[in-house]
């Protein structure tokens, strides 16, 4: 791949990452104030593991039939708006720890991982994206397997890096506001990622008018 064409494409994936956090950042964001930035990784690998399984579907060609396939897609995409819901519920609902409340280490790892797995997975458009994406930069005059994974590779170090950077926001904005419990901080995540979901949903009803 010409150098040129790799740093075009590492631009366009940081164009696309300088946007306000989405619900996979907004979710690692709250298990990074409420678990600690160590353990929010567990979160960062499940949304990461979930981004490599849609890059895989992309190569083989299930973008196009998530696209052409309506009913998969709408099940896919509400499906993954009620689990978003559920998620801002729990964080809504969580229990206040007090105003000076320490960090809990309590979060089981295999949780926190699959709640980024399914937050990313929960995400129809990505297979889309992806299969989008990666023709624009791919030379069909080269072996084409190994410019998908210089292609993904970057966009997972991307992602990866984007993802911790926001869970350690998070954790800097709550010690800065110390006076604020915890709690208070994971109910406007939670509050936030409903209304990701529901802005999700209305975009979704719009479009079928």
């Amino acid at each position: 791949m010409p150098l040129e064409t790799y740093l075009v494409y590492l631009s366009a994936v940081m164009v696309f990452f300088a946007t306000p956090p989405d619900t996979s950042q907004l979710l690692i964001i709250s298990n990074s104030i409420r678990h600690g930035l160590r353990r929010s990784v567990f979160t960062a690998c499940g949304d990461l593991t979930a981004n490599c399984l849609q890059m895989i579907a992309a190569a083989f060609g299930l973008a196009a039939i998530v696209a052409t396939s309506a009913t998969a897609f709408l099940w896919i995409k509400w499906l993954g708006v009620a689990y978003l819901i559920w998620i801002g519920l729990q964080l809504i609902l969580s229990k206040e720890e007090g105003r000076k409340a320490a960090v809990s280490d309590t979060g089981s790892s295999l949780r926190l991982f699959r709640q980024g797995f399914i937050t990313s997975m929960a995400n129809p458009f990505a297979v889309v994206f992806f299969g989008a994406l990666f023709p624009q930069f791919i030379d069909s005059g080269n072996p084409v397997l190994p410019q998908l994974l210089i292609l993904g590779l970057t966009y997972i170090v991307v992602d990866g890096l984007i993802l911790l950077l926001w869970g350690w926001l998070g954790v800097r904005a709550t010690a800065a506001l110390q006076r604020y419990s915890l709690g208070l901080v994971s109910k406007i995540c939670g509050g936030l990622m409903i209304l990701a979901a529901t802005l999700l949903a209305t975009k979704d009803l719009q479009s079928r008018r």
